[in-house]
């Protein structure tokens, strides 16, 4: 999960999702999951993306700044 741009709050949570191989998953089903898993309201993502790849990092970290920067093209003020 990582926090794209909103226009009332600044930045809302965006989940990026990578299946694997052979797995098949429908966004409304992603959405369904996060309703009901127990998370707190603002820590469920506004929006959900299914992504091939999650970029990672030369330890194998989630690479969140890659992930966050198509977002945040063009706009004056970058969070993390």
């Amino acid at each position: 999960m990582i926090g794209v741009p909103h226009d009332k709050w600044g930045e809302a949570v965006h989940a990026c999702v990578s299946l694997r191989p052979g797995a098949s998953v429908t966004l409304e089903q992603l959405h369904e999951q996060c309703r009901n898993s127990g998370l707190a309201t603002y820590k469920k993502p506004l929006s959900v993306e299914l992504v091939d790849e999650i970029p990672k990092t030369a330890v194998g970290k989630v690479f969140r700044r890659a992930l966050r920067e198509r977002y945040w093209a063009g706009h004056g003020r970058r969070v993390g």
